[in-house]
């Protein structure tokens, strides 16, 4: 038997990668009578039974499964966002990053079309959004995927490990791996000029081998809703300001109205970035709010029963 990785399956039929080979499978018996799921990156044990062609015999646990986009044993999601052309959304930035952390996975950011933001403003280019990031200890990446600058750190990202692209329709995450490997030929898609954002050019959801790596180009997400948590716990998807913990009067501060706040004189002083101090407040109220929500239907269950029927 061997063993090896499943990159897609549809029609029936599912593709393994098996070292640097592709093997069609269908599955046992079993499996069809479990009509169990298989996704992409679920380590599986197949039996040769013709030339690249065999039946999938044993699946392996899973150490991570996403339910958007629906892949398995992920090790770290690659958010892409462009610097310009569309403008970054950083509250859907640090959403998907906020949805990475508290699934246990990695996040690092690749900032796109540093060529067109170079147009606009000339060689001297202003990348303190990227200093933003770096300094909440996130790994950041600046490519142009037309001259393949950033091509090598870009690579660094993606080498010997299962990676899922993720960011809005438009960014540049089919042109990015066109540019780091040749020969993929992924449909890109151009920017609206109308609404400002790109159109989906991905449908489906494949593992792709690139630069020795295996990587999920997913389709863009124009909304994402923040993970169950309570707000005691939302700092630690801001690393920052999880790093003021205890300098603060109060040993429960979170950050919002309390007096003789670190993290709050921090973001006066310069130290602490605005925008991700607002953002971070804006997703502590979204969460009291989300919890209200969940109170009130436990308490009133007919209320929410009535509704439906309505």
């Amino acid at each position: 038997m061997l063993e090896g990785i499943l990159l897609k399956g549809y029609g029936g039929f599912y593709f393994v990668q098996v070292q640097q080979e592709v093997w069609e499978c269908s599955l046992r018996g079993r499996f069809r009578v479990k009509k169990q799921d298989f996704l992409p990156g679920d380590h599986v044990r197949i039996l040769p039974v013709g030339d690249h062609s065999a039946t999938i015999e044993h699946v392996y646990p899973r150490s991570s499964e996403m339910a958007r986009p629906p892949v398995a044993n992920v090790e770290q999601v690659i958010l892409v966002f462009p610097l310009t052309t569309p403008a970054p959304d950083r509250v859907l930035l640090d959403r998907i990053l906020l949805q990475a952390l508290f699934s246990g996975l990695g996040a690092a950011i690749v900032f796109t079309k540093i060529d067109l933001l170079r147009d606009r403003q000339g060689e001297e280019v202003d990348l303190s959004l990227s200093a933003v990031y770096r300094r909440g200890g996130f790994p950041v990446v600046i490519v142009s995927n037309l001259s393949g600058e950033g091509r090598d750190k870009a690579e660094a990202l993606l080498r010997d490990r299962i990676s899922v692209l993720a960011g809005p329709s438009g960014a540049g995450k089919s042109s990015l791996l066109n540019m780091l490997q040749v020969g993929l030929g992924l449909k890109t898609g151009a920017v609206s000029e109308k609404i400002g954002r790109g159109r989906h050019t991905t449908r489906h959801v494949e593992l792709l081998p690139i630069v020795g790596g295996l990587v999920a180009d997913t389709p863009g997400f124009s909304s994402l809703h923040l993970p169950v948590m309570v707000k005691e716990d939302l700092q630690k998807g801001f690393p920052e300001i999880a790093a003021y913990q205890g300098q603060c009067r109060f040993s429960g501060c979170l950050h919002e109205t309390e007096p003789d706040c670190a993290v709050r004189e921090a973001v006066e002083d310069g130290s602490l970035d605005k925008g991700r101090y607002k953002h971070y407040v804006m997703f502590l109220r979204e969460i009291s709010l989300q919890a209200k929500y969940n109170d009130t239907k436990r308490r009133h269950p007919d209320n929410s029963q009535r509704r439906r029927k309505q």
